[in-house]
């Protein structure tokens, strides 16, 4: 199968996959008696029309962008971590320690704080499968499923215990202090005669997450070890030959990635609800899959994935909300984007890929 053009398999591949997508979810939503247009309108007005929905779809975006960045790192060493919602579920608990058990003066000295100790957790979590994988055999994908699970036992067991304020009965921390409160989008941005953003959950952990696209891009494309790491997920014969270890770059690329994991902890715990409960992690940690496979493992792409998957989670909660089209249909909408961006990808490209060949042939006959 003939290559296609860099610009295309970065852009049009997924822009095709998307309205296919779009395409078959309205005729979905034409089966059940509403009206796709009508739909497509209110996700657009709740997800993008007000600075309310721009909070929310931001939001989820920098959820998104930290697991897809974890995701991604992970594929450039043909490494599959599909335990992302682990090593974010313990990059809270990392989170929490830091915020709780530590007085901060302000809540600049807290983030930092926050973001080390949510990548640490996040990474030693993601060290253990890593290690199986480097000296034992053990499939990662295989283990970080079930470190998934893991993660959510050894948090339950915390919250109904050590971490469980006394007198309170319900599974969670106490409220972070005060001083490492995260400014709201609704502080940053309103003025004394504007409120923007009001109520939404956007915070300045979204800025850490585009820094966090930034410094993968960096680490990849800009480095010695990035260089090792995608030659590893090239060919790891060629690159032992080379004198890379095996060893070192499942287990370094596999701890970045599960640090980027941890680090959306700062978004969803420190940022939104400001203390550790069960479930903050929303499934995040699989959504980061579909953000790094329609992105195309770059750090660009997954930006702008994470945007899409934003806009996705709250048009379609404005959906649910004002017409008769059920909250289960969401998800399937959801799922038909992953489907084609995705598991379907190959469907588009093969196509594209003749197509180019042949336009690419033509001139040449002609001469």
């Amino acid at each position: 199968m003939s290559e296609l053009p860099k610009w295309a398999e970065i852009v049009l591949v997924p822009l095709i996959s998307l309205l296919l997508a779009a395409l078959l979810s309205a005729l979905i939503i034409l089966a059940i008696g509403e009206n796709p247009v009508e739909a497509l309108q209110i996700m657009i007005t709740g997800a993008l029309g007000s600075t309310y929905g721009w909070g929310y779809t931001l939001y989820y975006a920098t959820n998104f962008m930290f697991t897809g960045l974890a995701v991604a790192v992970a594929f450039h060493a043909r490494l599959f971590n599909i335990g992302g919602e682990g090593q974010a579920t313990l990059g809270g608990l990392g989170v929490a320690l830091v915020c709780i058990h530590i007085p901060w003066p302000h809540w600049s000295l807290a983030l930092l704080a926050a973001v080390g100790g949510a990548a640490f957790f996040g990474a030693a979590w993601a060290a253990i499968p890593a290690y199986l994988q480097a000296k034992r055999g053990s499939h990662i994908v295989i283990t970080t499923i079930m470190f998934n699970f893991i993660a959510a036992a050894v948090l339950n067991y915390l919250l109904i215990g050590a971490l469980k304020p006394k007198g309170s009965m319900e599974p969670a921390t106490a409220k972070f202090p005060e001083p490492t409160h995260l400014p709201s989008f609704q502080d940053m941005f309103s003025t004394t005669e504007t409120i923007l953003f009001r109520g939404a959950p956007a915070n300045v952990s979204f800025f850490v997450a585009v820094l966090a696209c930034v410094a993968v891009w960096i680490l990849i494309w800009h480095t010695r070890l990035g260089y090792e790491i995608r030659a590893f997920g090239q060919s790891e014969t060629a690159a032992k030959y080379a004198g890379i270890s095996p060893t070192k770059i499942i287990m370094i690329t596999m701890m970045i990635s599960g640090g980027l994991a941890g680090m959306m902890a700062v978004n969803n715990v420190m940022g939104e609800a400001e203390r550790l409960i069960l479930g903050s992690v929303e499934g995040a940690g699989f959504i980061g899959i579909a953000v790094a496979l329609m992105g195309r493992s770059h750090p660009f792409g997954v930006f702008v994935a994470a945007i899409l998957f934003g806009f996705l989670y709250q048009g379609g909660a404005e959906l649910a909300l004002w017409t008769g089209i059920p909250r289960e249909l969401i998800v399937v909408i959801q799922a038909l984007v992953i489907l084609f961006t995705g598991a379907l990808d190959n469907m588009v490209r093969m196509p594209l890929a003749k197509l180019f060949a042949a336009l690419k042939r033509s001139p040449r006959a002609e001469a």
